[in-house]
């Protein structure tokens, strides 16, 4: 056989197959179970994302069962469209030790849990770094687009949670999260909604790192800020680059906020470039009366923009954006055995 019928003959095959996958979307899997008593189909949750399909014809949905998962995960980016749902918040919980300077290791890497999957969903789950107060140590890494939390936990100290990808949107529904410094960090636009937001110790709650040209970057809405009974002085942010943006609208202050509010991270310039806001927020954290001067305070007008519509449409995204991935925050029903 001459050499061009082969390469017809193999391109032809190649063609078939791939038309094949698509076709047949039924001869795939999109349910699995974990559960680290063996009654589910895997003990371990990264053993169930290796078996999942990458770029799945359907969503996939993990049922994950009541239990402490001693284990690093990582949902590559080619595993979209994934539902990661826990039995109970409290006790499904996963939970690794790594930090910053342990080995090789780097914030960007002591992960517990690193979401990269666009479309991925989390409900009744607790993510936790117990590496303790160590340095960086990160419970959650998520860079994926149109990635939601719902009824959550994310329990750590520096650098809890990394909210990744300059065009990633991210949602957090009825979260608790605690940390130290910076817990709450990085590039993505990301609400957090009727959120409590706790500090451990005497220190920053945001370091916003906005992509420049961005009109959201940070938004808390209707967040309960708590802190430990030590705790005196926190500030609700500080630029971990120039061009940081994170607003407060219509949440609950505790006396640990500092009354300046906000910091410049050492750095004057920043105060030129960042947008630092609030709106009708209460409690004794809440008074304006010594606010740094380069905060703003949002006018009625300006905070009727801060809708999860208006702040998840496209604003400085590579990616087009799904309209209905923020609008659903209620919790499934967990099912065992699923089906």
């Amino acid at each position: 056989m001459k050499l061009p019928v082969i390469l017809f003959l193999l391109a032809f095959a190649g063609v078939t197959h791939a038309q094949a996958q698509t076709a047949n979307p039924k001869q795939y899997k999109y349910v699995f179970t974990v559960a680290k008593d063996g009654t589910g189909e895997y003990k371990y949750i990264q053993d169930a994302i290796d078996a999942m399909r990458v770029y799945p014809l359907a969503p996939i949905t993990l049922y994950i069962k009541n239990g402490v998962y001693n284990e690093k995960i990582e949902l590559p980016a080619t595993n979209t469209d994934v539902t990661f749902i826990g039995e109970s918040v409290d006790k499904t919980i996963i939970v690794f030790n790594d930090y910053s300077g342990r080995g090789k290791l780097t914030t960007f890497t002591s992960y517990t849990a690193k979401i990269s999957g666009n479309r991925f969903r989390a409900e009744n789950i607790t993510f936790s770094n117990s590496a303790g107060a160590v340095g960086q140590a990160v419970a959650l890494h998520v860079d994926a687009d149109n990635a939601s939390f719902v009824n959550c936990r994310f329990l750590g100290h520096q650098d809890t949670i990394f909210t990744g990808g300059e065009s990633a949107r991210q949602l957090f529904v009825n979260c608790y999260i605690e940390g130290t410094t910076d817990f709450i960090f990085g590039p993505a636009t990301a609400v957090f909604q009727n959120c409590e937001i706790h500090s451990k110790t005497n220190s920053y709650i945001t370091a916003a790192s906005t992509t420049q040209g961005k009109k959201f970057g940070y938004v808390f809405l209707d967040c309960k800020l708590t802190a430990d009974s030590a705790v005196n002085k926190v500030y609700l942010g500080r630029p971990w680059r120039s061009n940081a943006k994170t607003v407060f609208l219509r949440c609950t202050m505790g006396k640990h906020i500092t009354p300046e509010g906000w910091n410049n991270w050492g750095n004057p310039a920043n105060e030129q470039t960042t947008l630092y806001g609030e709106y009708k927020n209460s409690g004794p954290g809440a008074s304006l009366s010594n606010r740094v001067k380069w905060s703003h305070q949002l006018t009625d007008k300006e905070a009727a923009s801060y809708t999860l519509a208006t702040i998840f449409n496209n604003e400085g995204a590579s990616l087009p954006v799904n309209p209905t991935w923020y609008t659903s925050q209620t919790t499934s029903t967990f099912q065992w055995p699923a089906k």
